[in-house]
């Protein structure tokens, strides 16, 4: 079930019937799961009760549309592989080239279509509650980064802008000497006096014994 009226694109992905039993007979109430996106990238899921099917439905509409997240797409699939897990459910995100198309179960699927991404393979395991499968999606969606981002994790060359943590001459050299080298000099030259001042001192003694 999908909604385009607004500008976002949302898709009801399950809706649960709880049964209460009381004393005077059973309370009915309803719980939904609903996914929200723009189709560009940007996408949030919600859950919401209530005693009637449209309350829950709008709650958990509500809730999608305040906490969205944004996918990091690289020319409309995910970047690379990634896992996602929630409870007993574990989900497989996995690039696809162009043309392949959404490969994914119900709830996969609906958070795919509504972030836009038009072509990823995915794969469940474990447990296929609707509501476990999206938020161990999300979790999966959490983890993805683009290109730029791991490189600037550890520290590479990005756009010939060369990090800050080294200094370079004109010939393309560091000048910066290692800390591990500075101290490994530094316990040389300590030691090379230590023996200076005990040769001096081997040698005073021998000529005052002699005279």
């Amino acid at each position: 079930m999908m909604n385009r009226e607004s500008e976002f694109v949302e898709t009801v992905v399950h809706i649960n019937r709880v049964a209460k039993v009381v004393k005077g007979g059973k309370n009915f109430s309803f719980s939904a799961v609903v996914v929200a996106g723009d189709g560009s990238g940007q996408v949030g899921y919600g859950t919401g009760k209530a005693r009637e099917v449209p309350p829950a439905i709008q709650k958990a509409s509500e809730q999608a549309k305040r906490y969205m997240i944004r996918i990091p797409l690289v020319g409309g699939t995910v970047p690379h592989k990634v896992w996602g897990r929630w409870g007993a459910t574990r989900v497989l995100l996995r690039p696809a080239s162009p043309g392949t198309g959404v490969i994914a179960g119900s709830g996969v699927r609906a958070v795919m279509e509504a972030a836009g991404v038009q072509d990823v393979l995915t794969k469940i395991i474990g447990s296929r509650n609707p509501f476990n499968v999206v938020r161990a999606t999300f979790d999966a969606i959490a983890n993805l980064m683009t290109n730029d981002q791991v490189r600037r994790l550890r520290g590479i060359e990005i756009a010939g802008v060369p990090t800050p943590a080294a200094e370079v001459s004109v010939e393309g050299v560091a000048e910066t000497t290692p800390p591990a080298e500075e101290e490994a000099k530094g316990e040389a030259k300590d030691e090379a006096k230590a023996e200076t001042k005990d040769d001096a001192k081997a040698e005073a003694v021998e000529e005052a014994q002699k005279s």
